[in-house]
């Protein structure tokens, strides 16, 4: 009963259950609408709604290729390579989210602001 307790308190600091899990995926769709504030060629026409959905797709997109491909689809996560797996990931987003509207160059400043901000904020939702 003490390592239970032990665990759920480590669970809670780390933000792996469920709470954090929704926490972050709410962190990761305010960085997509404040991407989309600030890159030219990168629009959420629909508000917070557009972001939530566009973070589900980015983040389900970046299960896949993790388990599929065995490569971390963070724009920080694999150097050169995985920012512009990254910005292609944001770039197709558009063709799967309503009212996400991305440039080639919006994708690729997009995954740039994303991944710098993920050095400061946990916006990694999977």
């Amino acid at each position: 009963m003490g390592n239970n307790a032990s665990g759920n308190q480590q669970e809670r600091s780390t933000g792996t259950g469920l709470i954090g899990f929704i926490i972050r995926f709410v962190i990761a769709a305010i960085v997509l609408m404040v991407t989309a504030y600030f890159v030219p060629g990168f629009s959420m026409r629909g508000g917070f709604t557009t972001a939530l959905v566009g973070a589900l797709v980015i983040a389900a997109a970046d299960f896949l290729i993790e388990k599929l491909f065995k490569f971390d689809a963070s724009p920080l996560g694999r150097g050169i390579s995985g920012f512009l797996v990254s910005a292609a990931v944001i770039y197709f987003a558009q063709y799967f989210v309503p009212g996400m509207e991305v440039s080639l160059l919006g994708a690729i400043i997009g995954a740039l602001v994303i991944g710098l901000v993920d050095t400061v904020l946990p916006t990694r939702v999977m």
